[in-house]
């Protein structure tokens, strides 16, 4: 199977319809831009989604939606993390390996 330019990643990889350009060009400029430093390879059609729900989310602030996103994305590569370059990535999430019962009981 080709990889192309996805890199090494968990997520699922879907065939496309259409022209995947025309459809990033029709995002709104601040998702464009976001997209434009994102670290995962986001779809036009996954990102204009997760963006709509976190507009919604926000009452239609676009600052809030991209803070979402960025969150979003951070959970998505703390998942990715120790699959692809192990537990003791700086990225890895804590609940990974075994680190959340210490973390429950200071609090």
């Amino acid at each position: 199977m080709r990889r192309g330019n996805l890199g090494a990643t968990s997520l699922r990889r879907k065939p496309r319809d259409g022209d995947p350009m025309r459809a990033y060009d029709r995002l709104p400029p601040e998702l464009r831009c976001w997209l434009s430093a994102a670290a995962l390879p986001w779809s036009p059609a996954s990102a204009r989604r997760a963006y709509a729900a976190a507009m919604a989310r926000t009452g239609g602030d676009p600052a809030g939606a991209l803070a979402q996103l960025d969150r979003l994305q951070r959970r998505l590569i703390a998942r990715d993390a120790p699959r692809i370059w192990g537990p003791d990535h700086p990225d890895a999430t804590p609940e990974r390996h075994g680190t959340h019962a210490s973390r429950r009981a200071a609090s």
